[in-house]
C-alpha cells in the first residue's frame, strides 16, 4: 500500500469496524427481536468485529519490517473469520423455514463445502499454491487461490437459490433481507477470486449484515405491533362481553318485580321498603361498576354484589328462598360479574313455588392448586348447553375466567336434584395478592 491507497484502506476498515459495533449494539439492546435471532446476530456481528479488528491489525503490522510470520497468521485469521458468516446465513435461512438446523441436509451440504475451504486455507502455511507472504510483506496469490474462494461462492449461490425458491413462504422483508445480505457479498467475493479486493469483501459483508438486521428488526417490530393490536382487540371483546353479561343480568322482569315489591312494602312495611331500595341500589351500583372494571376484583366485592342481589330476591320470595353462606376463604380475585350471574341463574331456574323452598349454598375453600367456589341449589336445575340468554351468559363467564385468570367453570347435576356449579381459579391462595380498589 502506498500513496492514496493506504488512507483509503484505513477508511474502509474503520467504516467496517464502526458499522460492526453498531450492528452488535443494536442486536443487544433492541427489545423487539426474538431470542434466537438475537443470539444469531450477536454471534454474527462478533465474528465480523473480529474480522474487522484483524484487518486493522494487519494494516498496522504491514508498516513494520520483519513481520512476515505475523502477517501470515493475520491473513489466515482474517480469511477464516470472513468465511464464517457465509454458512451462518444458511443457518438463518433454514431456521426461517421452521426446520432443525443440524438436521437439514442443505445445511450439511453447505458445511461440507465450507470444510473444503477450511482444508485449503489450512494448507497455506505448508504450500505456496494458495497464497503466501513474501519477505518484504507482500501478499501473493498462488495458482489455487480461486479454488480457495470457489466453495464460498458456491455456498452463496446455493443460499440465493434457496431464498428465491422460498420467497412465497418467507415474509417480503425477510426475503429482501437475504438478497441484500448475499448479493453484494457474492459479487465482491467473485471479484476477489481474481484480484485483491479483501477490503471490499469486508465492507460488503458488514453492510449486508446491517441491512439484513434492519429489515428483520422492522419485520419483527411489525409482528410485535400486530400482536399488541390483537391483544387490544381481545381486551375490547372482553369489555364488550362484560357489558353483554350486565345486560343479560338486568332482566326487565326482575327490575319490574323489584319495583313492585318496593311499592307494595311502602305502606305495609316502610322500614323494609327502605332496606330493599338500598339493597337494589347497591345491586345496580355493583353491576355498573363491574362493567367499568378492566381487571379482576377481590372476591369480597363479588360477594357483596351477591348479598345485595339475594336480599332483593328474598324480599320478594321471603321464606321460599333460603341462602347458606360458607365463605371463610376470601383472599383471591376473580373477573367481575362471574359468580353473581351463577347465583341469579340458580334462582331463575331453581325456583318452583310447588316444590318447597329453594335452598342455595355458596361455599369457598382454598386448595393446593388455588381457589374453589361452589354454588349448589336443590331446584329444578338448568341446561348448561342452553342457547338462550342464560346459556350465552355462561359462555361469557367461561371465556372471561379462562382469559383473565386461567380459571375453569363446571356445571353438574346435584345428587338428589338441583345443580352444582364449581369455579376453580389456579394459583390464588394467599392474602398478599395484588389488589385494586373495589368496584
Amino acid at each position: 500500500m502506498n500513496g492514496w491507497t493506504e488512507p483509503f484502506y484505513y477508511f474502509i476498515v474503520g467504516a467496517a469496524l464502526l458499522l460492526t459495533v453498531t450492528g452488535l449494539w443494536f442486536s443487544v439492546i433492541m427489545p423487539c427481536i426474538d431470542p434466537w435471532s438475537r443470539r444469531f446476530f450477536i454471534i454474527y456481528f462478533s465474528i465480523l468485529l473480529l474480522c474487522s479488528v484483524t484487518s486493522l491489525i494487519d494494516m498496522i503490522v504491514y508498516r513494520y519490517p520483519n513481520m512476515e510470520t505475523a502477517m501470515e497468521v493475520l491473513a489466515f485469521s482474517e480469511s477464516l473469520s470472513l468465511s464464517l458468516p457465509i454458512p451462518m446465513l444458511t443457518m438463518y435461512l433454514v431456521h426461517c423455514r421452521g426446520k432443525s438446523v443440524w438436521g437439514s441436509r442443505f445445511f450439511r451440504l453447505v458445511l461440507a463445502l465450507w470444510s473444503v475451504f477450511f482444508i485449503l486455507l489450512g494448507s497455506t502455511p505448508f504450500t505456496k499454491y494458495v497464497y503466501y507472504v513474501t519477505p518484504d510483506r507482500q501478499f501473493q496469490r498462488g495458482p489455487w487461490f480461486p479454488l480457495l474462494i470457489l466453495p464460498l461462492i458456491v455456498i452463496l449461490f446455493l443460499n440465493l437459490a434457496a431464498a428465491v425458491r422460498l420467497r412465497r413462504t418467507l415474509s417480503r422483508k425477510y426475503y429482501f433481507g437475504f438478497l441484500i445480505a448475499m448479493l453484494p457479498l457474492t459479487v465482491t467475493l467473485s471479484v476477489h477470486a481474481f484480484t485483491d479486493a479483501i477490503e471490499l469483501v469486508d465492507i460488503s459483508t458488514v453492510l449486508s449484515a446491517i441491512s439484513m438486521l434492519g429489515l428483520i428488526l422492522s419485520d419483527q417490530t411489525e409482528e410485535q405491533l400486530r400482536q399488541q393490536r390483537e391483544i387490544a382487540r381481545q381486551q375490547q371483546e372482553i369489555a364488550q362481553q362484560r357489558a353483554s353479561v350486565m345486560v343479560l343480568q338486568m332482566r326487565p322482569h326482575f327490575i319490574y318485580n323489584t319495583l313492585v315489591s318496593i311499592y307494595s312494602l311502602c305502606n305495609r312495611d316502610p322500614q323494609k321498603a327502605r332496606q330493599v331500595t338500598m339493597d337494589f341500589t347497591n345491586y345496580l351500583r355493583k353491576n355498573f361498576n363491574a362493567v367499568a372494571s378492566d381487571s379482576t376484583i377481590p372476591f369480597s366485592a363479588e360477594l357483596e354484589h351477591i348479598r345485595a342481589y339475594l336480599a332483593v330476591e328474598q324480599a320478594q320470595y321471603e321464606d321460599m328462598l333460603v341462602v347458606d353462606y360458607d365463605t371463610p376463604f376470601t383472599h383471591f380475585r376473580l373477573p367481575p360479574l362471574t359468580l353473581q350471574p351463577l347465583v341469579e341463574n340458580a334462582v331463575k331456574h331453581g325456583m318452583d313455588p310447588y316444590a318447597g323452598p329453594l335452598r342455595i349454598s355458596i361455599r369457598t375453600r382454598c386448595t393446593d392448586s388455588g381457589s374453589e367456589i361452589v354454588v349448589a341449589d336443590n331446584g329444578r336445575g338448568f341446561d348448561s348447553a342452553d342457547h338462550s340468554e342464560s346459556g350465552i351468559a355462561l359462555k361469557n363467564i367461561q371465556q372471561r375466567l379462562k382469559t383473565m385468570c386461567s380459571g375453569e367453570l363446571t356445571i353438574l347435576p346435584r345428587e338428589g336434584g338441583g345443580t352444582v356449579v364449581k369455579m376453580t381459579i389456579p394459583g390464588q391462595n394467599r392474602s398478599d395478592l395484588p389488589t385494586s380498589p373495589d368496584p
